[in-house]
């Protein structure tokens, strides 16, 4: 069994290293483990850190954003002919200590896509509406997808080969949730698995603050239902007009 780890980065010299000095060097069960650097086009010295550690190290000309960060660490993969993907995020934010826990439902063929759980609402760094909000948007992206999602915008996963096969990002900003509709839409086996999350490094450099974040991850995930699942946009976006027109009937029922 071959493992890939890959992490994607933008500008990460000061926190790569810790997350490279913490990966296994061997499990049970992988009898190759490689790492590979996607760097998506940083102007600091992430590429020498990736590659000063032995690191393949895949380079983008410019920023792309995560998602294509994210595809590109794919398609590098299955070249590879890895049988098992780990992703996890170069800010040290992710246990390299629970990748153990995470590639074992795909070695036991019991899952195609593992999903590291911090469970958000636990989270001690997190401030209390962030908590609040994950808690909320997990049980909606549940709901939509017909899955069970505790940590659904987790970037710290494993893949097996046939998700990796089936899975293609449509969107720059992120990942998660992309990929999480289509194992969905697939019918792909995903579990969780939970972790305890490293204290930050840094702050997120996805958005400069939680309104923004809220707006991008949303619009992101409507893009990917419109793609996988046009009916309950279209159902979820005509029941409030539904309830108008309810509330105005029974209104006019009882004047």
């Amino acid at each position: 069994m071959r493992l890939v780890i890959n992490i994607p980065c933008y500008n990460e010299e000061d926190t790569l290293p810790l997350v490279l000095q913490e990966l296994p060097a061997q499990l049970p069960g992988i009898s190759d483990i490689s790492v590979q650097i996607v760097d998506d086009g940083s102007t600091d010295d992430t590429v020498r850190v990736g590659k000063s550690f032995g690191c393949r190290v895949i380079e983008h000309d410019r920023n792309l954003g995560l998602g294509y960060a994210f595809q590109t660490g794919v398609n590098a993969a299955i070249a590879s002919g890895c049988d098992i993907f780990v992703n996890t995020d170069a800010d040290n934010q992710y246990p390299s200590r629970s990748i153990v826990d995470l590639v074992q439902p795909v070695l036991e063929n019991k899952a195609d896509m593992v999903i590291g759980d911090r469970q958000p609402w636990k989270v001690r760094h997190f401030s209390l509406s962030k908590r609040f909000l994950q808690w909320v948007g997990n049980r909606l992206v549940g709901l939509l997808l017909n899955i069970h999602s505790p940590d659904a915008v987790s970037g710290f996963r494993a893949y097996s080969r046939l998700a990796l096969e089936k899975l293609h990002v449509t969107a720059s900003y992120s990942y998660t949730l992309d990929t999480l509709a289509q194992a969905a839409y697939h019918d792909l086996r995903i579990t969780s698995v939970m972790i305890q999350p490293n204290p930050p490094t840094r702050e997120s450099r996805l958005a400069t603050n939680i309104f923004q974040y809220i707006a991008l991850t949303m619009l992101n995930f409507i893009q990917v239902l419109l793609i996988y699942e046009p009916g309950k946009i279209f159902l979820w976006g005509i029941f409030p007009v539904l309830l108008c027109v309810l509330f105005a009937l029974l209104t006019g029922l009882l004047s």
